[in-house]
């Protein structure tokens, strides 16, 4: 397993859901929600400077397919986003299949007696941590680094 600190990240169309790993790419825990910038790159300066004070090795952006595996507009969305992150941030960056991380993420929080409205500042966080969770979990069992690099 590789050593250095991992960046989750979950693109919405509204929020960005931001997770991080431990040193020894172990744990993933929430960071923050970021505001997705329609204009202007605010969020990606936000995620540059959330990179800059972690020390961000490598970033992990969710790939949102479809159930079928196909690609959608989100897809492409997402995509787009990461590699624009990559080229602003410098870093290393892959993306992973993030199927069912919302759902799971929502299963969890009302699991734990949150509301659909109560999470909403939190679900893109939670989502980010279930998508970094799984490619921290993947390359630990494979031994090779998750995912696609952008």
């Amino acid at each position: 397993m590789r050593t250095g600190v991992r960046l989750g990240v979950d693109v919405g169309k509204v929020r960005i859901g931001v997770a991080r790993s431990d040193l020894h790419g172990m744990l993933a825990t929430p960071v923050e929600t970021v505001p997705r910038s329609t204009t202007g790159g605010s969020d990606l300066v936000r995620l540059g400077e959330i990179c800059a004070e972690l020390e961000v090795v490598e970033i992990i952006v969710g790939l949102p397919l479809a159930l079928s595996g196909a690609r959608t507009a989100s897809t492409e969305d997402a995509s787009g986003f990461a590699e624009r992150l990559a080229v602003a941030v410098g870093l290393p960056t892959r993306m992973i299949d993030e199927r069912l991380t919302t759902v799971s993420a929502q299963s969890a929080l009302h699991a734990n007696g949150r509301t659909t409205k109560s999470s909403r500042p939190v679900i893109d966080q939670v989502a980010a941590v279930i998508l970094l969770q799984q490619a921290l979990d993947s390359e630990r069992a494979s031994g090779n680094p998750p995912g696609i690099a952008v």
